[in-house]
């Protein structure tokens, strides 16, 4: 409690101290037209100082008037000599009887000194430039704020076409500057934007007005805004009439000088500000909003004196710049005039109009109030359509526009709602079912003859026979549908077009015929029809093919099975042999023999038999003999069978039966949204679609990836589809699915997003736009847009695709390399072995002969040896004999027998064929292989 009685003290002590620091009177000048206003203006202060809400106390107000003088230098001198010299705070200035340059002189001499300057009359634009009028304010807003009773008036009617006529001189520009800002800026609906179709200028002091009618008079636009002042605009009615443009089907809204013309035609619309001329109205709301802008400087604010000579040029009076802010912010809501209000130029906003009729028997008839609606705090129009009498004597509200009958169209190629055909000759024709439509190439200045056929061309057809038109076909300038070019973009910059947008915004076409997708972007600046065909956007790839590699028969199995299944067989191999080497009975004597007995099962064999089970072929030898490893042979043999059974029904599968369809599952596949190197996708450089990607923030990784790989037209992206250089093209739902028909090894992944249609291009507020869209409809209804879709996309191709998918694949070569290569690998392996095994048995041969050589040699010795020990026996054993006289033969007969086992009988193969040749070659004769260890004539010694 104390704190607040602290603050509520000290709040008391400003006050205080303000009110001794700031002035106790304040002097009120005005300027006014005649001698009534100036007794107002008196009796309006006096009641002032007695009104405690707007005068504290302590405060007083003084008047100081003086009239108006129709010279504005007499005027600047009495406003030094008798207002700035009294110390005025601020002055009211009016109009002069005659002459308007009067209140421009008060405001330069008064602004000098920062004196604020409350007009009550002047309504002319060039008072709303503060360079120059830099403390003027006014009660009455100027004439360019017209505009925005305009603007709803056309929004009233409907009327979003129009031509804008306006004179040369400020206010005329400044009319039309602000009917565009405010058309164009409508809080309710952002489609409804007033489109100027021209601007027809021109300088005042008219003689005739016939060549700018003819431009009109050529134009779609029927509703005319006219700024123009009363003795313009009596010339233009009078050409007007001339060229029957006053008659029915034209509209004529104009301001309150043009609407004072004395021929102005009968149905003309026109505005009239309310309290316009009730000076008195005015110069009491000017006195009431100075006295409590004073009220509520004097509170928070210091203020000084005025200035009192103007022949002292001294400082700025700070001052008088203040209590302008503070006028400018005041808000009186019961003014005599309505609301009163200012903008940040000073101008009076909420002003109230009259909207006025001109009719033949009432004169200027009242039809219609724009004014402030205290419920809902804005400006509000209201209309008496049934008191209308338009141009022609019409009580029915006119179309506002001329509907053409002969339109520009333009389209584009795109398969297959569009197909060209280019002739080369220029005595060839179109066909019947085609259409003549040139290309005009602006950059080189060319035209080239096509003729276009395909679904959008018998939509056109089918549309000009029903809502009767005729039409002249081109195509695209730049081949382009169109993408927007953002100018400035760093201050908000304005977007320019390309293709066939940029054609309908620029007016240079009527109407686009083409798969022209609807999209935000484009429906701001281009109005379409209804869709004539729904679809979205998808991801056309090519079938991925299972991989027919050189070791494709591999597949049924893995790598790792594949490892044991090989180790399996020589595991089983080896055990076999064990079995059989070690059985008690791997050996038994074979019947109707010799009674020898076989061997056991060796190593390699087991293996050859292994393998020969496993791969079912026949086993002609080594056989298991023991029971043991025949058990287990029986068991290997049921192995052998699953495992062969197994991978034929998988190679099956695997090189017959399975077909993939796609490797992507659509846009939300990973690989997508996370681009890997080797996966690229792409879409058309300023399409629909490239729009899309740029609109969607979560699609902006992907978008930055595919970007740099955009191609220029569709038939370049399928064209890479086609060949494998691009793996997924992402483009319009409606021409993939025809590429995925005509092509079957083409499809399309996933679902389809984006989802949006096709709509006929018009020009923003064409009358043909509500026709075109019922048309639509009625041939949605009528099955004609189902036929164009058989006869045209599908073109029953799709059940093709569906039992080609149906139908299993037959083995060709590519699956079945690798067997034959496995083949070929054998033949090359045997050869390779047979001659490694004809090296090696020659090697080993002529290893044998060198060591039969040296043992030949050997041999050879020993004999000689032998034999010299043999001859050296008998001659001693003769010797003995003879010295003894013993003629046994049994003696002789022994040492024969001796001599002749001393000789090696043994001898290789050949032998005797290599000794022979290898002593010829030395010139030697061989000895007898059965050397006589005695003399030829010893057979006197056998008995």
């Amino acid at each position: 409690m104390g704190i607040k009685l602290n603050t509520f003290l000290f709040l008391l002590c400003l006050e205080v101290l303000h009110s001794q620091a700031n002035p106790n009177y304040f002097n009120i000048g005005g300027v006014l037209s005649s001698n009534s206003s100036q007794f107002y203006f008196k009796d309006i202060i006096a009641h002032l100082n007695f009104d405690q809400q707007y005068v504290p106390r302590g405060i007083t107000y003084y008047d100081k008037a003086i009239q108006m003088d129709p010279n504005p230098i007499r005027t600047a001198l009495n406003v030094c000599k008798y207002l700035i010299a009294q110390r005025v705070y601020a002055v009211i200035v009016s109009h002069p009887l005659t002459g308007d340059l009067s209140p421009a002189a008060v405001s330069y001499t008064s602004g000098f000194y920062h004196i604020p300057v409350i007009g009550i009359s002047s309504r002319d634009s060039a008072f709303s430039d503060k360079n120059i009028h830099v403390s003027f304010l006014r009660t009455v807003p100027p004439y360019s704020h017209q505009a925005d009773v305009w603007v709803e008036l056309l929004k009233h009617f409907n009327y979003m076409k129009v031509i804008f006529i306006h004179s040369s001189d400020t206010d005329g520009r400044a009319i039309l500057g602000r009917f565009q800002t405010t058309s164009q800026s409508l809080e309710d609906d952002v489609e409804i934007k007033v489109q100027v179709e021209s601007i027809i200028e021109f300088e005042p002091g008219l003689e005739s007005f016939m060549d700018q009618l003819q431009i009109m008079k050529s134009a779609q636009a029927r509703v005319y805004l006219m700024y123009a002042g009363k003795k313009d605009a009596t010339i233009i009615f009078r050409d007007a009439a001339v060229m029957n443009m006053t008659e029915a089907g034209y509209v004529w809204i104009v301001t309150e000088q043009a609407l004072d013309a004395e021929n102005a035609p009968e149905g003309l619309l026109g505005l009239k500000l309310v309290n316009a001329t009730d000076e008195k109205a005015h110069i009491r709301d000017s006195i009431y909003v100075l006295a409590s802008a004073l009220r509520d400087m004097n509170q928070t604010t210091e203020i000084t004196e005025a200035p009192k000579d103007c022949d002292n040029s001294g400082s700025i009076w700070e001052t008088g710049k203040t209590l302008f802010n503070f006028i400018k912010n005041q808000v009186l809501l019961n003014g005599s005039t309505g609301k009163v209000a200012f903008d940040d130029q000073g101008d009076r906003i909420n002003a109230e109009y009259d909207v006025i009729n001109i009719q033949l028997h009432q004169g200027h008839m009242p039809v219609g109030k724009y004014y402030f609606d205290r419920e809902h705090n804005k400006m509000h129009l209201t209309v008496e359509e049934n008191s209308i009498l338009w141009p022609g004597r019409l009580s029915e509200k006119p179309e506002g526009f001329m509907i053409p009958t002969h339109l520009k169209v333009l389209t584009i190629e795109e398969k297959p709602f569009v197909y060209t055909r280019r002739l080369l000759d220029e005595q060839e024709a179109c066909k019947p079912d085609e259409i003549p439509c040139p290309h005009f190439n602006a950059s080189d200045d060319e035209t080239a003859m096509y003729c276009c056929r395909g679904y959008c061309m018998d939509l056109l057809k089918q549309l000009a026979k029903t809502i009767n038109f005729t039409y002249n076909l081109a195509l695209s300038p730049d081949g382009q549908f169109g993408n927007y070019i953002v100018k400035n973009s760093s201050a908000g910059g304005k977007k320019e077009w390309t293709g066939l947008i940029s054609e309908l915004v620029s007016e240079r076409a009527d109407m686009i015929v083409a798969p022209l997708t609807i999209n935000p972007e484009r429906a701001e600046f281009i109005e379409f029809s209804k869709p004539f065909k729904y679809q979205g956007i998808t991801i056309l790839e090519k079938k991925p093919s299972r991989s027919s590699t050189l070791v494709s028969f591999l597949q049924p199995f893995s790598n790792t099975l594949w490892i044991l299944v090989m180790v399996s067989v020589h595991v089983v191999a080896l055990v076999l042999y064990l079995l059989d080497r070690f059985s008690p009975f791997g050996r038994f004597k074979v019947a109707n023999t010799d009674g020898t007995e076989e061997d056991a099962l060796n190593l390699s064999s087991a293996i050859w038999f292994a393998w020969g089970v496993l791969l079912n072929s026949g086993i002609g030898e080594g056989t298991p003999r023991s029971f043991s490893a025949r058990v287990l042979g029986m068991v290997w043999a049921g192995f052998a069978m699953i495992i062969v059974a197994s991978y034929t029904a998988n190679l099956a599968a695997f090189l017959v039966l399975e077909r993939p369809k796609t490797k992507l599952t659509g846009i939300n596949d990973a690989r997508l949204r996370n681009t890997m190197e080797n996966l690229t996708c792409a879409t058309v450089k300023g399409s629909a679609v490239d729009m899309y990607f740029r609109r969607q923030v979560e699609l902006s990784n992907m978008y930055r990836t595919m970007e740099a790989n955009n191609f220029d037209t569709a038939e370049d992206a399928i064209s890479h589809v086609k060949h494998g250089k691009l793996m997924a093209f992402i483009w319009d739902s409606s021409r993939l699915e025809f590429e995925a028909a005509q092509d079957c090894e083409l499809v399309t992944a996933g679902e389809l997003f984006g989802r949006s249609g096709y709509g006929i291009g018009l020009q923003k507020g064409s009358p043909w736009a509500d026709a075109v869209t019922l048309a639509i409809l009625d041939f949605h209804e009528s099955g004609f847009m189902e036929g164009l879709d058989n006869l045209w996309i599908l073109q029953g191709n799709l059940q093709q695709c569906e039992q080609f998918e149906k139908t299993p694949n037959t083995l060709g070569l590519k699956n079945m390399a690798g067997v034959f290569i496995l083949v070929a690998a054998g033949i090359v392996g045997g050869i390779g072995l047979i001659v490694i095994e004809m090296a090696y048995k020659k090697h080993q041969i002529r290893k044998q002969k060198r060591m039969e050589l040296a043992r030949h040699a050997a041999d050879k010795w020993r004999g000689c040896v032998e034999k010299r020990k043999t001859l050296r026996a008998s001659i001693a054993a003769q010797r003995r004999i003879k010295s003894n006289g013993v003629n046994d033969p049994a003696t002789i007969s022994l040492a024969v027998d001796k001599y002749q086992r001393g000789i090696p009988e043994r001898a290789w193969p050949g032998e005797h064929d290599i000794r022979q040749r290898r002593l010829d070659d030395i010139g030697v004769q061989p000895a007898p292989r059965y050397v006589p260890t005695y003399a030829t004539d010893v057979s006197h010694l056998i008995v």
